[in-house]
């Protein structure tokens, strides 16, 4: 079963947070307190692996200023607080085929929701007739046994007939039994719900601060365990245990310590092996594992009975330190990498994760690796719902499976709680910071993979290159060489810092640019300080003192264009027969636009780039001017191409 969408409400900070989808892998971004892990707890109680902590307790978790509304009505109406909606995968309608027929559900999708009652609701839709009609026809009873059930329709109806007749055949007897054991509440609806809910996969929680502990006094978590007081950090030590095939009354009994030691070192062989398959930090480090008695001088609980300690050997330094005294992101890795290889050992593939914040004490290298763990360990066989707000913990290559998650207040003062996004860049800037952090940042890795890089100042400029090189293409002439990676820059302030970080990378950059009085010192130092290969200014093709990319298009090119792009019509076009008030065709417009009513649009330098891209192939024939803008825009490709000769 796969969770398709999720709707919450009602649960600490969440008031409602919309329907969201989710992907095989999905990550929640979003501020401190915007409740991410909120969504986490509340969705870990649909069916945890620890089915103590599966309960709601709205007198702790309903959100407190609606509180005393709920009150009233709580004990007769106790709000739903999570909505889910699963599809069934292959193996699922594989089950329900052989034990249905191929006909029973109408659709893959079921609903499950549950609420402060803490029970588990099922929305199933089926079709009860072809269901009936499959298990008689696989019933082994006589056609003549058959057609005596031909009045009935329901599976209820059939059991309750049977157990009333009184002169049953062996086969009615076994087929009845059958049929209570498919269908235990005597109900299609239970015979179906009992498989799925048999197969809805087990909740896994692990927040980022619980650990493993380094140190454990095997008396006192006995304690704890029989006063049920047992946390996390706690769990993951019995699970190494039980991946060690022991538990703690095993090591209680002294004659199982070499056996023990051995099982131990297994282990600590094949975590270690996993861990470092994945931890480019330091590879030189290797889990040890001791049991020692307690000492009377150690503090409380260490000064008495078995004492069970993990330690790390740098075998580079050749010392071993406590387990506790290894940085926390080491830490962290080692115990869900623990804790989830027993829960794999128990429950296969049948588990869906849930991670706040993993990794969040890695450094960014090592977050990296994270990545490449859920990717290539996790991905391909559980669905996992991580947070975080690192963006070396957002993929970009999946972008589509972020959610953007904001604590919304709206003008007005409005509170309405934990709102969760897929639209990821339609909020606020802080929000979006590490996925813009995480796009820049690959962006630097990908953009640059060419020898050649030809930086533009904005998209703008990406976009007319593309274009007008296409259509010298089409009409087999000279466009720009395809060895040239055009890179935007964000402007000729940013053109200094992009050659800077990677002109000692062998790597050949050009550089073309707008041309007015107040960069001409700029320009200058890019030639003069910088290894360039080229630096293209835009007038030098257009014999003017200053221009822009958008000259290079010729005025009445651009101006057609503008008008097209905004829709300008009648007094509010633009007419390149006036006489011009400036050299720049863009300063132009833009004071052209100043004088519109407040209504229109405000103009853009990139909209009637994307425009002529989009819409390039029907404006051939109608934009004035083109052949004498193809002119120009090739002799600067050739200009170009020649240093790549």
């Amino acid at each position: 079963m796969f969770l398709r969408s999720v709707r919450i409400k009602n649960y600490k900070c969440i008031e409602d947070t919309g329907v969201f989808r989710l992907d095989k892998v999905t990550c929640l971004v979003g501020k401190n307190e915007s409740g991410k892990s909120a969504i986490l707890e509340a969705l870990y109680k649909l069916n945890p692996v620890v089915a103590d902590e599966g309960d709601f307790d709205d007198v702790i978790e309903y959100p407190r200023r609606r509180w005393s509304l709920y009150r009233e009505k709580r004990e007769t109406d106790p709000d739903i607080v999570l909505e889910t909606v699963w599809e069934l995968d292959d193996s699922d309608q594989e089950i329900l085929t052989e034990k249905f027929g191929n006909k029973a559900l109408s659709t893959k999708e079921v609903t499950i929701t549950k609420g402060y009652d803490n029970t588990l609701n099922w929305e199933i839709s089926y079709n009860e007739g072809n269901i009936l009609k499959y298990v008689l026809e696989n019933s082994g009873l006589y056609k003549e046994e058959v057609d005596a059930l031909k009045e009935i329709s329901t599976i209820e109806e059939l059991i309750a007939y049977l157990e009333g007749k009184s002169n049953r055949s062996e086969r009615e007897n076994l087929f009845l039994e059958n049929l209570i054991k498919t269908f235990p509440k005597k109900t299609v609806f239970s015979g179906v719900k009992n498989i799925l809910q048999n197969r809805l996969p087990k909740f896994v929680y692990f927040p980022n601060y619980e650990r493993m502990r380094g140190r454990v006094a095997l008396h006192d978590l006995v304690n704890r365990k029989n006063q049920n007081k047992l946390d996390l950090s706690d769990r993951i030590f019995l699970a190494l245990l039980d991946l060690a095939g022991t538990s703690i009354d095993e090591i209680n009994k002294i004659g199982t310590l070499e056996h023990l030691y051995a099982e131990l070192e297994a282990v600590s062989n094949r975590i270690t092996e996993t861990i470092f398959h994945y931890w480019s930090q330091n590879r030189h480090l290797e889990v040890e594992f001791r049991l020692d008695q307690g000492r009377p001088g150690d503090p409380p609980p260490f000064n008495q009975g078995f004492i069970f300690q993990t330690r790390i050997r740098n075998s580079r330094h050749r010392v071993t330190v406590n387990f506790e005294e290894r940085s926390t992101g080491f830490i962290w890795f080692f115990s869900f990498l623990v804790w989830f290889s027993q829960l794999q050992k128990y429950y296969g593939k049948n588990l869906l994760l849930l991670l706040d914040e993993p990794g969040l004490s890695l450094h960014g290298r090592a977050q990296q690796d994270l990545l490449r763990y859920f990717r290539e360990q996790l991905a391909p066989y559980y669905q996992v719902i991580y947070t975080t707000h690192s963006p070396f913990m957002i993929d970009p290559e999946a972008l589509l499976s972020v959610r953007i998650v904001e604590d919304v207040v709206t003008s007005s003062g409005e509170v309405l709680g934990t709102k969760v996004r897929e639209d990821v860049f339609a909020t606020e800037s802080e929000t979006v910071f590490p996925l813009q952090a995480a796009l820049g940042y690959d962006i630097t890795q990908t953009l640059f993979v060419g020898k050649n890089v030809l930086l533009v100042e904005g998209p703008s400029d990406f976009l007319y290159l593309k274009w007008f090189s296409s259509e010298l293409q089409h009409q087999n002439r000279e466009g720009l060489d395809r060895r040239w990676v055009i890179t935007p820059s964000g402007g000729i302030d940013k053109i200094a810092s992009f050659v800077a970080l990677f002109g000692g990378n062998e790597i050949n950059i050009a550089v073309i640019t707008d041309f007015h009085s107040g960069l001409k010192g700029k320009i200058k130092s890019l030639t003069e300080l910088y290894r360039l290969i080229g630096v293209f200014t835009v007038n030098s093709y257009l014999g003017q003192a200053e221009a822009d990319i958008e000259d290079l298009l010729g005025r009445e090119f651009y101006f057609a264009l503008v008008n097209r792009c905004y829709n300008l019509s009648d007094e509010y076009t633009l007419n390149p027969k006036k006489e011009p008030k400036n050299l720049r065709v863009v300063k132009e417009v833009e004071e052209h636009f100043r004088t519109l009513p407040p209504d229109f649009p405000e103009f853009d330098h990139y909209t009637p780039a994307a425009y002529l891209v989009e819409n390039g192939k029907d404006l051939r024939n109608e934009l004035p001017g083109l052949n004498c803008a193809l002119d120009r825009f090739e002799q600067l490709f050739k200009d170009l191409n020649k240093l790549l000769r």
